[in-house]
């Protein structure tokens, strides 16, 4: 059985701790890959292949590196449709959206190569007499990124292309559930001319984690994942002085309004609760509907259309939504809905017990649709990552408001309207990191920042975009004065030119 293993100093190694994963097809529910586990031996090696990486490529010009990177480019979009499969097979999504993944984190490439632009910094002529002051953004060193299993190509391309393009080397570990993709991109970045020790992908569980969470060689950390670790991950990571950015979970609100249009509202939801069998961060999984008359509304629209869910493996095109990740998360999401209905939820579509004929043993379910939903249940106050679709019924737009706000998480929301001033209220009042007006998923573009707010967020940046680069970057600034030949004497007074 093939073996996925780590990627150091620019070629393949085996792992030597003498741990490993499981890596399955989740549509079919079948072993198809090992994956070495690291231990901090392994860890040090890869730190040790960037350290040495790091001089040369820092002193690179910028230009350079983003050369190598509109190389990259161009590779991905060569090999889209190889690794899109990739996707599909070990994660379970649709090509499409692994496709749409892919070219998401395409995004954020073509955007590093704009780094010579990004990376220029300020200039002050006569601060003072004769005295210029100037800034400039400097790489840190090694950095690491700790990638999820729900988008193995997207955010290790949201993360490394900044990163490298900064001038920092790279650590990747990626999770062990779909972890193909990561010795991929590490082939596509040595064929695009990326020095050897720049990007290295180092595989494995919490021990690699915590291994990077404790090196003293790496300065800086990203993360994406659930609120738990990334709030162990920041601590973990600032106690030992690293920069840290540290993305959590989400239960994001969709409000619709009474003026909404309903057909665009429902057509949303159907896209934004049920895309990726519910395994995005950016998910709406909360529908807060204004008004029974609005639910009622809703809850006809989108019955018959999640009860006829295309259901299926990801690399069948007529699939609409395929199975999710696990196993193990197959049983945590079933057990949501079980929770929802103990809690007194109305049930209105249930996809539990849905059954494939030629896929018995893959992790499928249907979708999902709870109504009735109140803020106490903890299906509303947890995020579930599954396909299930919880309606909310809010009496005004000030209780629906207040629900956005007062939940935990502050990920990202949306409002469905034709009303202005509602739109405009809403977007200025959220205590929310990514607001959509009539768009379901408000992911910024490449060349803005991603990121929540409350506890979807740990640290002062977030992803890609402007942030990214100042992430990734530290700031210099140089105050100078050449001799003139004119001299005032020593001056013992704090500097005010």
């Amino acid at each position: 059985m093939e073996t996925i293993n780590h990627f150091i100093g620019g070629r393949q190694v085996e792992g030597t701790s003498g741990r490993h994963g499981d890596v399955y097809n989740p549509a079919l529910g079948e072993l198809i890959r090992r994956v070495a586990f690291a231990d901090e031996g392994e860890l040090d090696a890869a730190v040790s292949a960037a350290s040495q990486a790091f001089p040369a490529w820092a002193a690179t010009p910028p230009l350079r590196r983003a050369r190598v990177l509109f190389c990259l480019k161009g590779l991905i979009e060569q090999h889209m449709d190889e690794l899109a499969a990739v996707l599909t097979e070990e994660h379970g999504k649709t090509v499409d959206d692994a496709k749409g993944s892919i070219t998401r984190g395409l995004e954020v490439v073509e955007f590093a190569c704009g780094i010579p632009h990004l990376l220029k910094g300020e200039f002050s002529e006569d601060v003072g007499t004769g005295v210029d002051s100037h800034s400039v953004r400097q790489p840190l060193g090694v950095v690491a990124g700790i990638t999820p299993f729900n988008f193995p190509a997207m955010i290790p391309l949201w993360m490394s292309p900044i990163a490298i393009a900064c001038g920092n080397c790279f650590i990747l570990k990626p999770s062990e559930k779909d972890p193909s993709f990561s010795l991929r991109l590490a082939d596509l970045y040595k064929q695009a001319g990326l020095p050897d020790g720049v990007f290295n992908v180092v595989q494995g569980d919490k021990v690699a984690v915590n291994a990077i969470l404790h090196h003293p060689n790496i300065q800086a950390v990203s993360f994406v994942g659930s609120t738990p670790i990334a709030e162990y991950i920041y601590h973990t990571g600032c106690a030992n002085n690293k920069r840290v950015q540290a993305l959590g979970g989400a239960k994001n609100h969709m409000v619709v309004l009474p003026d909404a249009d309903m057909d665009q509202a429902s057509d949303a939801i159907m896209g934004a609760a049920y895309g990726s069998a519910g395994e995005r961060c950016m998910a709406i999984s909360v529908a807060v509907a204004v008004g029974d008359q609005v639910a009622d509304t809703l809850i006809d629209k989108l019955s018959p259309r999640v009860r006829g869910l295309k259901v299926g493996p990801g690399n069948d095109p007529e699939t609409e939504m395929g199975p999710l990740n696990t196993q193990e998360h197959f049983d945590k999401v079933m057990g949501f809905i079980d929770q929802g209905v103990s809690e007194g939820a109305e049930l209105v579509v249930d996809g539990r017990g849905l059954n494939l004929q030629g896929y018995e043993n893959g992790y499928f379910m249907g979708g999902s649709i709870f109504d009735r939903v109140t803020t106490e249940m903890e299906i509303y106050k947890k995020e579930i990552f599954g396909p299930v679709l919880s309606v909310v019924r809010a009496p005004d737009y000030g209780a629906a408001l207040e629900m956005v706000n007062t939940h935990e998480f502050g990920n990202g929301t949306a409002i469905f309207t034709r009303d202005g001033d509602a739109a405009r209220h809403f977007a200025n009042n959220t205590k929310i990191g990514m607001v959509g007006i009539n768009v379901p998923i408000p992911v910024p573009m490449a060349f803005h920042s991603f990121g929540g707010w409350k506890r979807s967020l740990f640290g002062d940046h977030h992803m890609h975009g402007p942030e990214g680069v100042r992430f990734y970057t530290k700031l210099k600034t140089m105050t100078s004065r050449w001799p003139t030949g004119i001299r005032s004497g020593a001056d013992f007074s704090i500097p005010t030119m």
